[in-house]
């Protein structure tokens, strides 16, 4: 028998409409004016209860350059020893910050926020390890503060359902679950997503998402083995994981920058499966089967880009004095990052952050 996974994975409000309010507006500022900062900024003006207040950047004309493209009223860039990103924390009317940075930059600014009283919203990968995790989730609850890692897919309405359908036991006893994300991205030493300093590799860019299928729908596992390939600069440019249960169920997840894959997600019970249609990080369908011809799909309409479910998610928490999000735990987000450590030590893939 394969054992349930946790309730807060499925949210108490799956067909709320995430544009709309649900308590007192919140001014965000947002630290980074890289591509995910601008999707999330274009989904975060579709809240009505979302104020578009403060963005920052290390160069002042880029900030501002920002600012007016996304209709954000105040820019923040580096002036003398003082960075942008702390220019924005010091304005008082800031009430939520989210963390668009590269991963190796994450603890730095989260911890520089919650210093000075926002609540936060941090880009994935979280942070390069669990210390580092571990260190901003204790100062968060310390501090009474909202924090949570934007693993957006998490709270898709396709992605809830997939998770509530496997939970209902309609799929049978689950008993393995594969999963794959891949592109290949242009090789440089200094882009995000190869950098070694910045945290990049497929581990901790892209693993997530199929990391998230398993999860979802089978919890964390007891055992987790790994294989990859590991460039000249020691970042992982593949990556495959074999995941172990104690309740006889298996999980086979790849992450790629080397090579397109079908970017699919199979989950397989012993009365039928369930299968993803489009990306696994944003599925619009899902395929049903029980048995070999009893089959059904379902299809998915998202708002924006999609990260206004993960946006919302923070907005209700904060409105209602929530330290944590229950869709979206940080002891989930702390055991990821456990999980990814192990994997980077299989894989021999270290970061200057681990050496702190």
């Amino acid at each position: 028998m394969t054992a349930p996974i946790a309730t807060p994975w499925l949210s108490s409000q799956p067909s709320q409409d995430p544009r709309s309010a649900t308590g007192a507006p919140l001014r965000w500022g947002i630290i980074a004016t890289g591509g995910i900062a601008r999707a999330v900024s274009q989904d975060l003006a579709l809240l009505e209860d979302a104020e578009l207040y403060a963005v920052s950047s290390r160069a002042q004309d880029t900030a501002d350059a920002f600012a007016v493209a996304y209709d954000f009223a105040k820019a923040y860039g580096d002036d003398g020893n003082v960075p942008g990103y702390q220019r924005l924390l010091a304005d008082d009317a800031v009430d939520v910050v989210y963390v668009a940075t590269p991963h190796a930059q994450h603890h730095e600014m989260v911890l520089a926020a919650l210093n000075a009283g926002k609540h936060v919203l941090c880009e994935k990968a979280f942070t390069i390890n669990a210390r580092e995790a571990s260190e901003l989730i204790d100062l968060a609850r310390s501090r009474k503060l909202f924090l949570m890692e934007a693993v957006w897919s998490r709270f898709l309405p396709s992605m809830q359902r997939a998770f509530e359908i496997a939970a209902s036991g309609e799929l049978g006893d689950i008993h393995w679950v594969t999963a794959d994300l891949g592109f290949p991205a242009p090789y440089s030493p200094t882009a995000r997503l190869w950098a070694r300093s910045d945290g990049g590799g497929a581990l901790l860019d892209l693993s997530v998402y199929p990391l998230l299928w398993a999860l979802g729908t089978l919890g964390f596992p007891q055992t987790v083995s790994a294989t990859g390939v590991v460039n000249d600069d020691g970042v992982d440019a593949q990556n495959a994981m074999t995941l172990g249960y104690d309740h006889a169920a298996q999980v086979q997840l790849t992450s790629s920058l080397l090579a397109h894959g079908p970017r699919t997600a199979t989950v397989a019970g012993s009365r039928g499966f369930l299968q993803s249609i489009g990306s696994i990080n944003n599925p619009r369908e899902l395929l049903i089967a029980k048995g070999w011809e009893d089959r059904r799909t379902e299809t998915f309409d998202v708002v924006g880009k999609g990260y206004a479910y993960e946006l919302r998610e923070v907005m209700r928490c904060v409105q209602q004095g929530l330290t944590e999000s229950p869709v979206m735990p940080l002891e989930d987000t702390l055991n990821t990052m456990r999980l990814f450590d192990g994997v980077r030590a299989q894989l021999g893939v270290t970061y200057p952050n681990d050496r702190r």
